[in-house]
């Protein structure tokens, strides 16, 4: 069996990574005669600086892209258009028998309309998830992905039911809830990351209290008065406690935009360059609390037990709220900060299975080799 896979952006490494691991362990494992998997990996470009895409696939072990297609830096449109081209080319050279795709990018999309327009199977990891706000173009992303897929693997019983609320069940493909492979990810390396990650002592953050921040998100880093207002919430918080920033390449030129110059924003707030996986581990397992716009990171801070100030009006991970891991803030300054104190005073119980027990990434390869879609 031929299976494409389809990245271009820093999530989808890591999810990617822990199903490459499984095919790689069932090919070990199979008799002679048995089925095998031959992955194909298709990396668009998507996410193309070295900290935000080579370190990942050196750190997590995953097979280099066959092709690298070196699709960025352009508008939707320009960007899903030329993705879309460059992955027909291959799709039409390789004849996969499915196509492999993750999460909700302009990768997904237009992997996965490629594949579709050459009767070629499509898989979505991370199908079902709505975050009901149609502004974002992720949830254009996955709701167009998940019509035209023909196994919907989702991470939640939530995404399974949006997908049967949407009318789903009528169409001719398989919803299946299988986990989420984050988690089998952050299992597996985790203890790795102890070992192979100094950032902590780099930071002098050892046995120091601190909130990791990431932001990145459109609607936040594309609206002057709603960045500001995040980082008049960080600024506050930082006199509270230090904050950790990890700054993506976005997020930092618009801030030069806007004026904000970020080593004068607060003395507080420690902004870095993007962070390999090993790095983002560590710290996970070292803060106290998350604040994010980040739906992966969201999930992650769960997977280690950390309490998390989402900056967005609305989220995917619907349950991490309604268990009170996780309280939206927008981007209302007064609102991050009441949030931010409101966690740090309370300690949700994390001793519940809500994304699976790190077997996802397997399940999905058992699904694939079944070869049906009923």
């Amino acid at each position: 069996m031929k299976i494409i896979t389809i990245v271009g952006a820093r999530p989808q490494f890591v999810k990617a990574a822990a199903v490459s691991r499984a095919i790689a362990e069932h090919n070990a494992s199979t008799n002679s005669g048995a089925v095998k998997i031959h992955e194909i990996i298709i990396h668009t470009g998507q996410h193309f600086d070295e900290n935000m895409s080579d370190i990942f696939f050196e750190e997590m072990e995953i097979p280099r892209p066959d092709y690298h297609l070196e699709v960025n830096s352009l508008g939707h449109g320009a960007m899903t258009g030329r993705m879309l081209e460059k992955i027909e080319e291959v799709l039409l050279k390789e004849q996969p028998d499915w196509v492999l795709v993750y999460g909700d990018t302009n990768s997904t999309l237009a992997g996965a309309l490629a594949a579709k327009k050459l009767h070629i199977n499509v898989a979505h990891v991370e199908a079902g998830l709505r975050s009901f706000n149609m502004a974002m173009p992720e949830e254009i992303n996955r709701i167009l992905t998940d019509r035209i897929s023909d196994l919907l693997f989702c991470p939640t019983d939530a995404a399974v039911k949006n997908l049967e609320n949407e009318g789903f069940t009528t169409h001719d493909l398989r919803i299946i809830k299988t986990g989420d492979v984050m988690q089998d990810a952050a299992l597996y390396y985790r203890d790795k990351a102890v070992v192979k990650s100094t950032i902590i002592e780099k930071l002098g953050l050892k046995n120091q209290p601190f909130a990791l921040c990431t932001i990145h998100r459109a609607e936040n880093t594309d609206a002057p008065v709603r960045l500001n207002a995040i980082f008049a919430a960080l600024a506050e918080i930082a006199a509270e406690m230090p904050i950790v920033l990890p700054l993506h390449p976005r997020t930092r030129a618009k801030l030069a935009h806007c004026g904000m110059v970020p080593q004068s924003l607060s003395s507080g707030i420690r902004m870095l360059d993007p962070v390999g996986y090993f790095d983002m581990l560590q710290l996970l397992e070292n803060a106290q609390i998350v604040l994010t716009d980040s739906g992966g990171l969201q999930k992650e801070a769960f997977f280690f037990s950390k309490p998390c100030v989402t900056l967005r009006d609305e989220t995917e991970w619907v349950e991490l709220v309604e268990g009170g891991y996780n309280l939206l803030a927008g981007a209302d300054a007064e609102i991050i900060v009441s949030n931010y104190r409101c966690l740090c005073q309370i300690c949700p119980d994390f001793d519940v299975d809500l994304y699976g027990e790190g077997k996802t990434a397997q399940n999905i390869v058992n699904l694939l080799l079944e070869g049906t879609v009923d």
